[in-house]
């Protein structure tokens, strides 16, 4: 199922000044150190490209820009402290390790929403079994209407629908970000997919 307009429609929301979002100030006696300022030069330019990302994940998962927002700078901040121990060598999938942790913590500590919480088929379903897959296809490039229709699903089931097809992450990358297993990854994606198309079939079905 193409997502790309979902994509192209999240990139422009997070077409902003990175340093409105995220500023980080090494100071020590009033100046900075020479191996902080190299620290902070490599921070810069392993994870701030991944600021978008960031932002797109944590959207998804919370649902709100302002707590996405703030997310993203907590997130950012973390891996600042703790980058010294990062030796790896994907930056991106270590950064939105923390992300995702950081949301689920807001999540958690809000109640905002049942993160084990089952898709109900009978709700979702009902009545909407006789739309055509092509009619599916077709509205599959309303942004707007997959954007709808994900904001329905579970948590795990956007997350991982985010992280596939928005970002293009390898099965063994969202394992590690979601820190489970690769198989649970194809099973998972493959049920949020199908779960994905039954809401676009409902809010079709609705719209007729």
């Amino acid at each position: 199922m193409a997502l790309s307009p979902l994509k192209a429609e999240h990139a422009a929301e997070t077409d902003f000044e990175s340093e409105k979002i995220v500023k980080f100030v090494v100071v020590r006696n009033g100046e900075e150190d020479h191996a902080e300022k190299d620290e902070l030069k490599s921070f810069e330019a392993a994870l701030l490209p991944h600021l978008d990302a960031a932002h797109n994940l944590a959207r998804w998962l919370l649902r709100n820009e302002e707590d996405a927002q703030d997310v993203v700078q907590e997130a950012y901040l973390r891996a600042f402290k703790s980058f010294s121990g990062f030796h790896g060598s994907n930056g991106r999938a270590w950064l939105l390790t923390i992300v995702r942790n950081t949301c689920y913590t807001l999540l958690k500590k809000n109640r905002a929403v049942d993160l084990t919480t089952t898709f109900d088929e009978e709700i979702h379903m009902s009545g909407h079994e006789s739309v055509s897959p092509a009619t599916i296809l077709e509205h599959s490039e309303d942004a707007e209407l997959i954007r709808e229709a994900m904001d329905e699903l579970p948590t795990e089931f956007r997350e991982i629908l985010a992280l596939r097809h928005q970002e293009d992450l390898s099965y063994k990358e969202i394992a590690e970000i979601a820190q489970i297993p690769q198989g649970t990854v194809m099973s998972r994606l493959a049920r949020a997919r199908a779960k994905l198309k039954e809401c676009l079939a409902a809010r079709i079905g609705k719209e007729k």
